[in-house]
């Protein structure tokens, strides 16, 4: 049970601009053969998506603190988030997985108000996806 636990908030973390990597956690569980794959895949799932969302809350509810030196992101990055939803719209949110653009873009969400719900969907298709990819990749290393 701790090794899900310890998934979770690993996945979880590393959705929120704070910089951590839940990967290596989740290929470790793998490697250690003591868990369900399927398990392992929905909590790092679930923990990831829930990080994002406490963006998109964060975004929502807090940018009137951005020109403080904690706000957790900064400018530029919000700009090039703000570009890609220009560009992309929505759309983009299935990139939320990507490292340097996928935190700052779920903040933009927020900021920008996209409809809860249809960010949930995006942003959980893109990351379990993600992670299906890595224990698919990680499956053929072992």
């Amino acid at each position: 049970m701790e090794g899900y636990l310890g998934l979770f908030l690993s996945a979880f973390l590393a959705a929120t601009v704070l910089p951590f990597s839940s990967e290596a956690v989740l290929v470790g569980l793998m490697a250690a053969g003591n868990y369900d794959n399927a398990g392992l895949w929905l909590v790092a799932s679930l923990g990831n998506v829930l990080g994002a969302a406490v963006n998109w809350v964060l975004g929502r509810f807090c940018l009137h603190w951005r020109d403080r030196r904690w706000f957790p992101v900064d400018k530029e990055k919000l700009d090039r988030a703000g570009r890609w939803f220009s560009r992309y719209g929505v759309w983009s949110l299935l990139l939320a997985w990507v490292p340097i653009i996928g935190d700052p873009l779920t903040f933009a969400a927020g900021i920008l108000r996209v409809n809860f719900w249809l960010f949930l969907v995006l942003v959980a298709i893109g990351k379990a996806g993600r992670y299906a990819v890595v224990m698919m990749a990680a499956q053929g290393l072992l």
